[in-house]
Formats: structure tokens, sequence, C-alpha cells
């Protein structure tokens, strides 16, 4: 129970508290606001349930790094916990004799509760400690040769410090306030640690024992009012953001599903982010939601592989920035700076693959790999700034509609000896194949589509192909920031597919699929697309198509990225290779978490940028680590990228497509 004095002072000072979270609440509000577009709130009841079991439960989190999610659960529960206990705590101290939650079952289940967790947090936090200022945590280090803030290296490392501190205060203080109380009026059998630690008191007279419950209370509750007006400004304003990502991130049919740029509107000035505040509202909330673990950038090929690109390191950047000029940027004010000058460079811009593997690992649902396609929009459309070899690639998209400058008339020449009908043969086709520019124009993919004759010949399948008529569909220009391009393509592809009208479509590449099925829905397309590995798994489990149980020797599976991680297709392959007896032994980085090839993001038409080793090079290191002799894959661009870099790295692995695999098993 307070005494009077103390219950003025905590009235005043919890005023103060409330006047300087809401005038941080307002100004945070404000500049997330800056941001283009605005959240769509009908979205939350039905992830009401999701956003709680995430946020509760902290499902995304256990992916990796256990032990240190373990430790760090233990500290998040004991803080959630701990909201229940401070205001318990304060009601107790301002009303004479009131008990929070009474000596009922409820009571001393809360009572129970708040001991475990006052231990855990205690243990969880400074084993976070030890973690990052003993042990060193070279998993929470950025590179030297990566652009980052000059101020958050020691800015970060001061946060956590702080952070660490406050709640090993403050849980400490309130447990051991706790002790006093329970050495001064009996052991309470539903406080264990408590009051274990409170027999140590036994010896101490009543007026100590009432100043050091006093003590306690001060200690926890003076600190978090303290703390609520800094972590506003801190790193650990994730725990507050995190939520809210979860709730209103923007509805998209994938991941990876770009934003339409509307070129129509006259009053538009800017395409792409040139500033921080030409992001949209989410991606200014990104900013606050990060909670600067660098899980994102473990996952990043390009870091991986000794390039300049840290996914963590931008949204670091963007954090700092807003730290440091929230003021104009609150206020309607242009920023200072452009993002390339301190959230980016340009060569980490131009080093992202766009596989999305930042975004699939973030914990709290930020999207690094858009805010990098939005730059490279505006590097493109706003400044002209492309590499030399994606000018290449563009003429051939603008002058032969596909990015090898193959002209259409050579379009079937894939075919050649093989009956492959077109829709004007064919026009009542069961499937419309969307044969792709790389199987229509590299050798090696054109193995793929010879393949997948054999398997539609034997499965009877009714299907056609646009021949001539199909174009590049445009993937390759709306990941190189030329959305200008792929939307002149997308425009005349859906015009002609809606012509077609074709029941389904199925594709080889995993881009393919994903631009059809997922991105032309903005142009008006709306297809029933399916990938080849999924259509030869349901040819097989309808049993129209028979293989045999031939078996390969020590195969392993690369998913692509837009097959896996962006449209959530791994069981199907997989099915495959157990249908034939594949003896399928799986790499440290696969399904939804396989590591690129390196070719996505328009990789596959410029050279790589400058690191310790190429993208390709890596994941064939992988391959030979787990000991395989062949890799399946399924992406023409997967096999073009990994081919090559098994040349030179291991010569004796074999990789082979899905579709090739089955057709040397189809069961005459």
């Amino acid at each position: 129970m307070l005494t009077f004095p103390e219950k003025i002072i905590f009235i005043v000072a919890a005023v103060i508290t409330v006047f300087l979270v809401l005038r941080a609440v307002v100004r945070i509000i404000r500049i997330i606001g800056r941001g283009r577009g605005k959240p769509d709130w009908k979205v939350i009841p039905k992830r009401l349930l999701d956003a709680g079991i995430k946020t509760v439960a902290l499902t995304p989190v256990w992916r990796k790094r256990l032990l240190v999610s373990l430790f760090h659960a233990m500290v998040v529960w004991a803080f959630m916990f701990y909201l229940f206990v401070n205001i318990g705590d304060v009601l107790e101290g301002l009303i004479p004799n009131f008990k929070f939650l009474g000596e009922s079952a409820i009571g001393d289940g809360y009572r129970l509760l708040a001991d475990l967790l006052s231990v855990a947090g205690l243990v969880g936090m400074s084993a976070l400690l030890v973690r990052r200022f003993v042990v060193g945590a070279p998993e929470l280090r950025i590179r030297e040769t990566t652009l980052v803030h000059p101020k958050a290296r020691s800015g970060i490392r001061r946060d956590s410090l702080i952070v660490g501190f406050f709640i090993l205060l403050h849980v400490g203080g309130r447990f051991f306030g706790q002790t006093f109380k329970l050495a001064l009026n009996g052991a309470d059998p539903w406080q264990p640690f408590a009051s274990g630690v409170a027999s140590l008191w036994s010896s101490l007279l009543a007026p100590t024992l009432v100043i050091g419950e006093s003590v306690g209370f001060w200690v926890a509750i003076g600190l978090i009012m303290a703390f609520f007006p800094y972590v506003l400004e801190s790193t650990h304003i994730h725990i507050f953001m995190a939520p809210i990502n979860f709730l209103l991130r923007p509805e998209r049919p994938s991941p990876g599903a770009l934003d339409k740029l509307n070129f129509d509107d006259p009053s538009a000035e800017q395409f792409g982010a040139t500033r921080i505040e030409d992001f949209a509202w989410h991606q200014m909330l990104d900013a606050y939601a990060c909670i600067m673990c660098n899980r994102c950038q473990d996952a990043c090929p390009a870091y991986t592989t000794g390039k300049v690109l840290s996914p963590a390191a931008l949204e670091i950047n963007k954090r700092y920035f807003i730290n440091d000029e929230g003021a104009r940027i609150a206020n309607g004010e242009a920023s200072t700076k452009t993002l390339l000058e301190f959230a980016i460079t340009e060569e980490a811009v131009l080093a992202c693959t766009a596989c999305g593997a930042c975004t699939d690992i973030c914990p709290v649902g930020n999207d690094p790999m858009r805010d990098i396609m939005d730059i490279r929009r505006s590097m493109v459309l706003m400044e002209n700034k492309a590499p030399d070899q994606w000018q290449v690639a563009f003429r051939g998209m603008e002058r032969s509609v596909n990015p090898w400058n193959v002209p259409p008339v050579e379009r079937l020449k894939w075919a050649e000896g093989l009956n492959v009908p077109t829709v004007e043969q064919n026009q009542k086709a069961e499937i419309l194949w969307w044969v792709g520019c790389a199987p229509a124009t590299d050798p090696r993919a054109q193995k793929t589509a010879r393949a997948l004759v054999q398997i539609l010949e034997a499965a009877g399948v009714s299907y056609a192909v646009l021949g001539q008529r199909e174009q590049c569909n445009g993937d390759s220009a709306r990941r190189a920031g030329n959305e200008f391009l792929f939307n002149e393509l997308a425009t005349a592809n859906v015009e002609m597919l809606n012509a077609v009208a074709p029941k389904r479509i199925l594709t080889t590449c995993p881009h393919c699929m994903h631009a059809l099925e997922n991105e032309y829905q903005q142009f008006g397309g709306h297809y029933e697309v399916v990938h080849h590995t999924e259509f030869i798994d349901e040819l097989i489990k309808t049993r129209r198509l028979k293989v045999n149980k031939s078996g390969t020797e020590q195969l392993t599976m690369h998913d692509p990225c837009y097959l896996g991680r962006q449209n959530g297709v791994v069981i199907e392959p997989r099915s495959i290779l157990n249908a034939v007896d594949a003896d399928l032994i799986e790499m440290a980085k696969s399904k939804k978490q396989s590591f690129c090839c390196g070719a996505g993001g328009a990789q596959m038409w410029k050279e790589e940028e400058q690191g310790t080793s190429r993208v390709s090079t890596e994941r064939i290191r992988q391959a030979k680590e787990v000991g395989a002799k062949t890799m399946a894959v399924g992406c023409p661009f997967c096999m073009i990228m990994l081919t090559d870099a098994a040349k030179s790295e291991a010569p004796d692995l074999q990789l082979m497509d899905i579709a090739e695999i089955v057709a040397q098993r189809i069961e005459k």
C-alpha cells in the first residue's frame, strides 16, 4: 500500500508518461501516414486469430536459432504477462486492502504464472545479454562493406544494453519486492521461487522488509513509466508494431506479387521510391517493426555470397533515418536524402535476386524485397539507371517479345520433329501449355520441353501451345524495375489469353506461373495456372501416367524460389520423385527455405554483382555437402544457372528437370 505522498508522485509520473507516449504515438502515425496508400481495416477480423497466435506463441520465430528463440520467448512471455502484473501491482498500491484477483483459483494461477515468468524472464534476458556482449553473436553483425547508418553499429548495441538492463531491473525489482512482501506476510505456495528467496530475509526486521517491498515497487513501476517513452524511439518498439504488421499487411495472391503502377494517372510524378516517403505506408511501418535480428540477412543469397546487400541493413537504415528526420517527415516536408544516399547502395539494389527469402523468414512480417523492387523502379523509370545487359534484355522484349531477342517466327523451332499442336489446331484443348521463353530458345531448357511432350502424349493429354503468338510474360522486366515494359507485355498477353479463354494453363517455368496466376490479375487476367510438377503429379495419382519405380541414386531436390517459397509448391515434386522410387536426400536449405540459384530478380540477364562467390556456385556446394549425384530442378532459369556452376564446381553432378526424370521412367 502506497503512502499518500507516494500516490501523488505516482499520479504525476503517470501523467507525464502518458503525455510523452501520446506525443510519440501521434508522431509515428504521421510518419507512417506519409507513405502511399491506406490500410484496409476490413482485413482485421479474419486475421485476429492468426495475428494473436503469431504474437503470443511467436510461431514465426521458431524456424531458426532454436535456443536463442527459447530465451527470447522466455523474455517476451514474461514481458507480456507483466502488463497484467504491473496493473495489479498499481491497483494494490493505490487501493487499501485490495488484492488483485483475490484468493480464488484465478488469483492462485495468476501469482504462479507471475512467479514462474519472472524467473524465466530474468534467465532469458541474462542469456541474451551474455550472447550479445560476451559471446559476441556473429549473426548479429553486418559486414563493414555494407552501408549501415553511422549511428546504427553502436546504437543497436546501446539499445540492447539499455533494454536488457531495464528488463532485468524491472522484472527483478518486482520479483525481489515480492520476496520482501512474502517475508513480511508469510510464504505463498503459489509463488515457489519468491517464497524460497523470501526465506533469506527471515532475520530482517519488519520495517526493513517494508522498505524492501517499497523499493521493489518503485524500481519496477518507475522503470516501466520511464521505459515506454524511450521504447517508442528504440528498436524494441517492434513488440507493439509486429502485431500491427500481422493484422494489416496488404493482401496479395503471393508474397512476391508486386503492386501495379498507374501510368495513366496524369497527376503521378513519382514511380517507384526515390525518397523514404515514396514508400507505401506498410513499408514505413516495416522500419518500426524490424527487430534488427538479421535473420533476413542470414537467408539472403546475395549477402551469403559476400555481396554488399543486406536486407537487414536496409530496414535498420530506414529506422535510424526516421529517428533523425522524423520531425520533417511527420510535418509533411521532404526528407533531405534519397534512399540511395542513406538506406542502400546502387550496387546492393542490383544484387537482389528477388527470391523473397528475407520476406519469408522475417519474424515480424517485414518485406525488404519489396523496398528494393520499388527502389529499382525509381532507378529505371525515373533516372534511367539500368545495367547495359538489362538494356539489351529490355530491347529484346520490346522488339522480339523475348529477352533472348529470338525472332517470334522461331518460337516453335524447339518442337521440330514433334507433333505439338497450336491453339488453332486444337481449339478445345484440355490444357494450354505456356511454353515460355527459355524452353523456346535455350538448348538446355528445350530438353525439358521435349520431355514434357513425351509425358503429355503418354498420358493422353489434350493440349495446345500458342506458337508464334506466345511472348515473354514480362517477369524479368518487372523485377528489373521496368514496370512500364511489364505493363505493355502483360496488357497484350491478357488480351490474347482472354480471347483464347484457356481452361487451364500449364507452365514449365515458375516465373511464368507466378506472373500469369498472381500478377496478371491486376490486368484483368484470371487463370487457373499449374506448374508442370503439379500436373505430372496429378497425372500419376490419377493413373493417367504410369511410371517405373527404377530409382535414382542419391538425388536431391532444388526448389525454385518462385515455385516453393512464392507459390507453395513443395510437396508435388517430391511426390513425383517418390513415385519413381528416387533416393531423395534433402539439402539444409530446401522447400520454402530453399537457396536461390542466382537467376531471379532479372539477374539472369546481367553479370552477378561482386562478392566472394556466385549464388549458383554456393547452391551446388550445398548439393555436394549431402553427397547428391543428381539434382532435380523444376525451373529453366535454375537449370541454366546451376548447370553452368556445376561444370566447374561439381562436374560429376547431373542436373535433370523433374520432367526429364519422369520421361525416362514412363511405363511403355
